[in-house]
């Protein structure tokens, strides 16, 4: 039964596509139905990857604790498909996507609507607090929010100013724009939201990174795990470029060039003194801003980082030029196949949806 003082609100879908989230499930969720935003005004939808450490039990217990919580079985395991699935139940007039590793502000859904009903924008983020609960994590999420680390991701280098950008992290968007937009494209296990901002952006969408705006992610615990995210984030850029070559910016290739820079000199000094020389420069001019990198930002958050920080630079540096080189590799067939793969079943489900939902 619908609240006469709370039906001018919009209705919202808060989507969250996960998988073996066991570790931060229980307050990533706690986080989300704790919004202070009127619960009959919004529905959240969890599409668990078919996980395997619990995850979806947990979010079972939690479910029948509230109404407006919605879980199902995403058998793609995977971000897109799990986002398609979701968006076939989802009946908001705004859809936020949220995942399972991050801790959403108590407003940031409030926030996001204010932003998409008043500044003329079709999508809405906020900064990122990159943060770690151990001592590697801590110098990880530092490394992950440093210009030198991820180059001019506005999402997790800019703090205090709003500003139009590419893309943002768990972003809110108008069902009108999704709707233009379709389905997003299942065959990346990474880096969809970079594509499907660009399809927006192609149709004339507005993208907001709003300052007062937040949301925590918790970062990676390990220089495996953190070799491996950042391993696929180059592969399937690859697809990415192939796709959209114009989505690509330069800081982008950045990582790339220093791969491919130091593993040609270091071919070449096995046979050349100009390719130790040159060995030598590109090597000596990557530590030296490494290291002027790191001091700038121990001397900011502590001094206990300074000698982990270049180590983890160089693990991001390397898995995503590495990364992307495979990527080539694998896909050096693929440059004609430019098509968004998603099962049209998605599109069709999106626009039913959206004309029968109820408020």
């Amino acid at each position: 039964m619908e609240n006469p003082q709370t039906n001018h609100y919009p209705f919202i879908t808060i989507v969250m596509p996960i998988r073996n989230e066991a570790a931060f499930i229980r307050q990533g969720l706690s986080a989300v139905l704790s919004q202070d935003y009127p619960a009959e005004r919004m529905e959240i939808i969890v599409a668990d990857g078919m996980s395997t450490d619990g995850t979806f039990e947990i979010v079972q217990a939690l479910q029948a604790k509230y109404a407006n919580l919605h879980v199902i079985r995403n058998q793609g395991k995977i971000v897109p498909t799990g986002m398609n699935a979701a968006l076939m139940q989802a009946r908001g007039e705004i859809i936020i996507r949220v995942d399972g590793h991050c801790e959403i502000a108590p407003d940031y859904a409030r926030r996001c609507i204010e932003h998409l009903q008043n500044d003329g924008v079709d999508g809405v983020g906020g900064p990122l607090e990159t943060i770690g609960e151990t001592g590697m994590a801590c110098t990880i999420a530092l490394a992950m929010s440093s210009p030198f680390g991820v180059g001019g991701s506005a999402f997790r280098t800019v703090k205090n100013k709003s500003m139009l950008v590419d893309t943002v992290a768990f972003p809110a968007y108008t069902r009108t724009i999704m709707e233009r937009a379709g389905p997003y494209d299942e065959e990346l296990v990474r880096n969809q939201d970079d594509e499907y901002n660009y399809r927006l952006r192609k149709l004339g969408a507005k993208i907001l990174l709003a300052a007062n705006i937040h949301a925590r992610y918790y970062s990676r615990s390990s220089l495996r795990s953190l070799w491996r995210q950042y391993f696929q984030y180059g592969y399937w850029k690859v697809r990415v470029l192939q796709k959209h070559p114009r989505q690509m910016r330069p800081r982008q290739f950045a990582p790339i060039a220093f791969v491919v820079a130091f593993l040609g000199t270091s071919v070449l000094a096995f046979f050349t003194p100009i390719g130790r020389v040159l060995l030598f420069l590109v090597a000596g001019s990557y530590s030296l801003t490494s290291v002027a990198s790191s001091v700038w930002t121990a001397r900011k958050h502590g001094w206990s980082h300074l000698f982990l920080l270049p180590v983890v630079y160089l693990m991001l540096h390397l898995s995503y030029g590495l990364g992307f080189l495979c990527g080539l590799v694998k896909f050096r067939n693929r440059w004609r196949d430019t098509q968004t793969h998603a099962s049209t079943r998605h599109d069709i489900a999106i626009v039913t949806n959206a004309a029968s939902f109820q408020h």
